[in-house]
């Protein structure tokens, strides 16, 4: 599966990737006409944001050299969704416009395979707009499922999702609490001066 995954994602179609909270819609994060075939099958408005998720922080600043090197390496990997600024606007396609969203996760096996062929992908919650987040590949709906060319199976996953942080303010901004509590989230994000005060 791990092949087909990489052939899908290289042709421009949706996949099904196991990531380390929940089930993930992934694709070519370089194609505009995938990011809307993903926001299609979710059944979401394409300018609402996706993330960017890269195999490794290097593979990351390869594809968005102006982010915060100290910051991502402090807090990632790990089941982070971080907002940052995106000064040359990147990825217009993903909805953010000024800024980006990034994850970097400690992946599982097959995943992991599949990125370290492909670098960085799109990537969402592979349900339904205000859905349930699928911990186990049988939770994905069935309108993904037809829609993806490929689902890769990773057993069950923790179900919790990413905890989400903008880091573009003077503060760091708990969005999302998911698998990191916010107190916690918040502390490391300050830890790595995640500022945009501290960074200027």
């Amino acid at each position: 599966m791990i092949d087909e995954a990489v052939a899908a994602i290289r042709a421009g179609r949706p996949v099904v990737l196991p990531t380390d909270t929940v089930y993930g819609l992934c694709a070519d994060a370089e194609s505009e006409s995938a990011a809307r075939e993903v926001a299609r099958l979710k059944g979401r408005a394409e300018q609402q944001p996706i993330a960017v998720l890269a195999r490794d922080v290097d593979r990351l600043l390869e594809r968005i050299p102006e982010l915060d090197a100290r910051v991502l390496r402090v807090l990632l990997p790990g089941p982070y969704t971080l907002i940052l600024s995106n000064p040359k606007r990147r990825y217009p396609w993903l909805g953010g416009g000024d800024t980006i969203g990034v994850r970097v996760p400690d992946l599982p096996a097959a995943t992991a395979a599949v990125l370290e062929e492909v670098g960085v992908v799109l990537a969402t919650s592979a349900n339904l707009h205000g859905g349930r987040d699928p911990r186990r590949a049988d939770e994905v709906p069935e309108e993904i499922r037809r829609g993806a060319a490929v689902l890769v199976d990773g057993g069950e996953l923790p179900g919790t999702s990413s905890t989400v942080l903008d880091l573009t303010g003077p503060e760091p901004r708990l969005v999302r609490e998911g698998a990191v509590p916010a107190a916690q989230a918040l502390s490391n994000a300050l830890a790595a001066g995640a500022s945009a005060g501290e960074r200027t």
